[in-house]
C-alpha cells in the first residue's frame, strides 16, 4: 500500500502587522489543503518591499501572537535570520533537504501568482512545490465570471507544475491602512487580533515621529 507524502504547507509575508486577513487565511489552508502543518515565515530582507520593515522581532513577535495558537501551525524564524535578500526558492529548497519525503504547498494570494514570473527562479518553485492559490468567494472580474487564478496567463510552466484554489471570504483588510491607521490615531483594533493590537500599543508601533 502506497504511503502517501505528508503535505507542508509555506506561508510567508511581512506581516508587518499580521491580520485578520491572515487569520482567515491559515485557518482555511488548514480547513481545505490537507496539511500534516503549516509553517509561517516573516520574511527577512525582502527584495521587492520599497519600504523599510519593522524590526524583525517584531514581526516575528506579533505573527507568534496572531498564529501560534493554531495546531499544526509552526512560525518559523530561519527567512528573518538569513543574510542578504530573503527569496522563497531559498526557503523551500531548504524544507526540501530538511523532509525530502513532504509535498510542499506553497500559499499565495491571486496577485502574488500572477507575478510569479518576476519571482526568483519562479520555475525551479514551481517544479518543487505545489501553488496554493487564494480565490475570494463571491469575487467576480469585469466579465461577471468567477475571478479565480488561471495559471493559463503565466508563460510556459514546467511539466511538474501544479495548482490548487483555496476558497476565502472576501476580506478589505491590509496591512499598509493598519499601519497608516497606527500612525494617525485612528482606531485599528477590530482588524487586526487583540493580541496583536495590544502588542502594536505597548511598542508604540507605526506611531509617526
Amino acid at each position: 500500500m502506497a504511503v502517501t507524502a505528508p503535505r507542508i504547507g509555506v506561508f510567508g509575508g511581512a506581516f508587518d502587522p499580521p491580520h485578520n486577513a491572515h487569520v482567515a487565511l491559515v485557518e482555511a489552508a488548514l480547513a481545505q489543503l490537507k496539511l500534516a502543518e503549516l509553517r509561517i515565515f516573516p520574511t527577512g530582507d525582502a527584495w521587492h518591499k520599497h519600504r523599510a520593515l519593522s524590526p524583525a522581532a517584531h514581526r516575528l513577535a506579533m505573527a507568534q501572537l496572531a498564529f501560534g495558537g493554531f495546531e499544526r501551525t509552526v512560525v518559523d524564524a530561519r527567512e528573518t535570520a538569513r543574510a542578504g535578500p530573503t527569496y522563497t526558492l531559498d526557503t523551500l529548497r531548504e524544507l526540501q533537504n530538511d523532509d525530502p519525503g513532504a509535498r510542499l504547498v506553497l500559499i499565495m494570494g491571486a496577485d502574488q501568482a500572477a507575478s510569479l514570473p518576476q519571482w526568483h527562479g519562479w520555475q525551479e518553485i514551481l517544479a518543487i512545490a505545489i501553488v496554493a492559490v487564494a480565490h475570494r468567494a463571491g469575487v467576480v472580474d469585469v466579465g461577471g465570471t468567477a475571478a479565480a487564478f488561471d495559471p493559463r496567463i503565466l508563460p510556459p510552466l514546467p511539466p511538474a507544475a501544479r495548482f490548487e484554489t483555496l476558497e476565502l471570504a472576501p476580506m478589505d483588510t491590509s496591512a499598509t491602512d493598519i499601519r497608516t491607521r497606527a500612525a494617525t490615531g485612528v482606531d485599528f483594533s477590530r482588524l487586526v487580533p487583540p493580541a496583536v493590537a495590544r502588542y502594536i500599543d505597548k511598542h508604540h508601533l507605526y506611531r509617526s515621529a
